[in-house]
């Protein structure tokens, strides 16, 4: 057990590493741009949940790419994981290009959508451009990232991260505010940073992939177009892609409904996601880890080794979520005053806080499980919980609790843990009810 449990580290460590330091930038960000008070904060949010939204509908491209390629690169068989990738890359091009059409024509309207205030949506619409500019390349290394990790290395995407990070965060204190001799943008200087961080993290992944990796894996080959591989590739992507833009349209919908109590609401609730995301992201980084894992052992054709690695990997992850909780919900209020001084606002968030800081290990036995059921392959149960729970329990439930029952933004939160919950227990389910002896890696 112990050998796996450092085999399973020395993954999920530098993936933590990775998804911490995004919280961190994300987290960094707010309280920069938040001096610019509350209206900046509440177009912040909802500019985060215009991004995941369209990330998250495109994402199921790199997820595919991380199980094929994981279970390709434990097959032995790296030039299939090698021109798995370069058929995805191809598929990003189209993305890239309708990602920026709806930023140049439509970021004031999703702003105006979400808040219903006009204000809002022209006082950030060139922000929202140019997050959406930055979301085209994020795209990219986020199936660059899938490919590095699909074989094993989980240290690459942490070092371009932080370096796109680094960059993200002094621009936006730079071109916010005026300093080091550049101009004061406000707003819009933050929106610059992340394109010119998300730039530099693609630019990094072209040359680790196309040079770095080119002696051992072969990278730099012409790959023609294959019927049976790109059916694959798209059906996967369309799945996964699903399962995450379910989970998405449903945190816009919450979002939709949060604004509606307010412009304190609003941005109480921004705040405590980007709290609550410490906890978050090291969910999502077992889970990454549990894909790696699981679908390499498949690949090996040795399934039920996947299984138990699947299974330490929740284990391992539960106890940091468990850790980070515990500090979460006693420390609750100082960490709320660091976003806000204003007390109707770091009051609400430190109430919010607390609720969280427990129920989030829901939240990783969802991403552990989903992690390993995505290791096999499993994409059509992912999908279709993710839209059961999501939209057809996690929206009206929502709906009732905030504004039926007049719970507020509390009620808003106990709709979705509620959801999580529900999510998380019908997929760990899932796992360990799966006929394992019959799995087989995907040709």
């Amino acid at each position: 057990m112990f050998k796996n449990w450092k085999t399973i580290l020395l993954l999920a460590i530098p993936s933590i590493f990775s998804f911490a330091t995004m919280t961190v930038t994300g987290t960094i960000n707010l309280i920069v741009v938040g001096q610019l008070g509350a209206t900046i904060i509440a177009i912040v949010g909802v500019s985060n949940i215009i991004m995941y939204n369209g990330w998250a509908l495109f994402s199921g491209i790199g997820h595919t790419v991380n199980y094929l390629v994981a279970q390709s690169y434990g097959a032995g068989e790296y030039r299939r994981a090698v021109e798995r990738t370069y058929l995805a890359l191809y598929v990003c091009l189209g993305v890239a290009l309708i990602v920026s059409m709806a930023g140049t024509f439509g970021s004031g309207f999703f702003l105006q959508v979400i808040t219903g205030m006009s204000d809002i949506a022209e006082t950030g619409e060139d922000y929202v451009r140019l997050r959406f500019y930055a979301m085209a390349f994020g795209i990219f290394s986020f199936v660059f990232h899938g490919f590095f990790r699909g074989i094993g290395d989980t240290r690459t995407p942490a070092y371009l991260t932080l370096i796109s990070s680094v960059i993200m965060v002094f621009l936006t204190y730079s071109l916010t505010y005026g300093k080091y001799g550049l101009p004061e943008l406000g707003l819009e200087g933050a929106g610059w940073a992340f394109l010119a961080g998300e730039g530099v993290g693609f630019l990094g992944c072209v040359y680790v992939f196309f040079i770095r990796l080119n002696k051992s894996f072969h990278t730099r080959i012409r790959v023609t177009f294959r019927r049976d591989e790109s059916k694959l590739i798209l059906l996967e992507s369309g799945k996964l892609g699903i399962q995450e833009f379910a989970l998405s349209i449903s945190m816009f919908i919450f979002t939709m409904f949060v604004a509606r109590l307010g412009q304190n609401a609003l941005a109480a609730n921004e705040i405590a996601l980007n709290v609550m995301s410490f906890g978050f992201m090291p969910a999502f980084a077992f889970g990454a880890t549990a894909t790696i894992l699981v679908g390499q052992q498949v690949g090996k054709g040795n399934p039920l080794m996947g299984r138990r690695m699947g299974t330490e990997t929740a284990v391992l992850g539960s106890i940091m979520l468990i850790t980070i909780g515990i500090i979460e919900f006693f420390f609750a209020e100082p960490i709320a005053r660091l976003f806000s001084p204003d007390p109707e606002i770091f009051q609400l968030v430190t109430r919010l806080i607390m609720i969280s800081a427990f129920l989030q290990l829901f939240d990783g036995f969802l991403n552990f499980y989903a992690g390993g059921l995505r290791g096999i392959g499993d994409t059509t149960f992912l999908m279709r919980t993710s839209f059961f729970f999501g939209v057809i329990i996690f929206i009206p439930l929502s709906y009732v609790l905030i504004f039926v029952f007049d719970l507020g933004s509390v009620g808003a939160w106990l709709s979705l843990y509620t959801f999580l919950t529900l999510f998380a227990l019908s997929v760990m389910i899932r796992f360990y009810r799966t006929d394992w002896l019959s799995v087989r890696y995907k040709e």
